[in-house]
């Protein structure tokens, strides 16, 4: 997915000091860290397939820390360099860290600040991220991680700009992925940043992965509100936006619920969720638009009204933004895949109860209690009128769904 980002220029204009080698990547590897994900760079990076034709490069495993790393099933692994190491790579790749409650050590951070002031381009897999935003290299910038941490990240780092829906996210001199797989998607990518299409599909080959997923983390998403604000306020807001998505309202409409102004709301939606509340609210209305694919004979015309669209070209742009498919192509691959015994709802049969006429009808309980399994973590992306009158997405169309890349 490409990505206007203000860091790309300045990122391309950078240079590798000279101690610096483009073709060497250094793997910093901490205690606690999950093997998976610790060893896809090994694997991509640390063996030799140039009779496969992909370009060799120089792997160097580093010790983020002192003493043997213990990592998944009880397994302590030595590694043969330690933070000196960095200094030589043109490419310093944090697969993982232990823990997204503890901070990294700061002497692992210095070397990465190093590594990046000198010109070094720097990776983060999956909570890998979390060591990369701890030493400042992500303010400012997009990225991404497991759609279950992002919420912590954005809380925690709130200058950077999280998107969970992300595979990965290329911003010039600093990259980042989502969980496990996504990491190989990463790799992949690098290697054909390096050395192009031809050299990373030859690696896909070998590792009989596809060279280029299609699709994003969204499919995966867990909706949970955390838990905090089970009990706030803003949590009544939320229960009547779900109650009321089948209504056109925008997020002003919600600030005014909430007797604040949009900036105010925005800042304190965001600060709660991890989540722009204009993507949230265009995130529950495209999940509803695939509950009524899924379960009902309406059109996609119908579908879009009765999601709050303002017209199907809305709803398709959105669905295709957020899922990579089209509506029609998602109802036809779902029904495909399902057994013949299932069958959509009747359109015709009982329509849904009315929702209430005031908000204060519904206990505030059970609205906190709804409230509390509807926000999942989304794109903090700005958005923009489209010529139709319709919120689009500032950012640039996708050229691929599931990964976003600075030009």
């Amino acid at each position: 997915m490409s990505h206007d980002s203000a860091a790309a220029p300045e990122a391309a204009a950078r240079k590798l000091s000279g101690r610096r080698r483009k073709e060497i990547v250094a793997v910093l590897l901490f205690s606690g860290g999950p093997i998976f994900e610790s060893s896809i760079p090994l694997s991509v990076f640390g063996i030799d397939r140039q009779d496969a034709g992909v370009p060799r490069y120089r792997l160097l495993v580093c010790a983020g820390e002192e003493g043997p790393l213990r990592t998944t099933g009880g397994l302590e692994l030595t590694a043969p360099q330690g933070l000196e190491a960095i200094s030589r790579a043109g490419t310093v790749v944090v697969p993982a860290w232990r823990s997204i409650t503890s901070p990294p050590p700061e002497e692992a951070l210095d070397a990465l600040r190093r590594a990046h002031e000198e010109g070094a381009r720097i990776v983060g897999l999956c909570t890998g991220a979390f060591v990369l935003a701890a030493a400042g290299l992500l303010d400012g910038r997009p990225a991404t991680t497991h759609w279950m941490y992002a919420p912590t990240l954005a809380k925690r780092y709130p200058s950077v700009h999280v998107d969970p829906r992300e595979l990965f996210v290329d911003d010039g001199d600093v990259l980042t992925s989502a969980g496990t797989a996504a990491g190989i998607d990463l790799c992949l990518h690098i290697v054909r940043t390096d050395h192009g299409n031809e050299a990373a599909g030859a690696l896909a080959r070998r590792l009989v992965v596809p060279p280029r997923r299609s699709g994003g983390q969204e499919r995966y998403l867990d909706r949970s509100l955390p838990e905090e604000i089970g009990a706030d306020p803003l949590a009544e807001v939320v229960a009547w936006a779900l109650e009321h998505l089948h209504e056109q309202f925008d997020v002003e409409t919600l600030a005014a619920r909430a007797y604040m102004s949009r900036r105010t709301f925005d800042r304190r939606f965001r600060s709660l969720t991890g989540s722009a509340p204009l993507q949230w609210l265009i995130t529950q209305r495209v999940l509803q638009a695939q509950r009524l694919l899924e379960t009902s004979d309406y059109s996609v015309d119908e579908v879009a009204g009765r999601c709050g669209f303002r017209s199907p070209v809305a709803l398709r742009g959105h669905f295709r933004r957020q899922l990579g498919s089209s509506p029609a192509a998602y109802r036809a691959a779902y029904r495909a895949r399902r057994p013949q015994s299932d069958k959509p709802s009747d359109p015709e049969g009982p329509p849904p109860p009315p929702p209430p006429q005031e908000s204060a009808s519904v206990p505030p309980q059970t609205r906190r209690t709804a409230a509390a399994h509807a926000v999942g973590p989304s794109a903090s992306l700005s958005t923009e009128p489209d010529r139709s009158g319709n919120e689009m997405y500032a950012n640039g169309r996708p050229s691929l769904p599931g990964q976003r890349s600075a030009p």
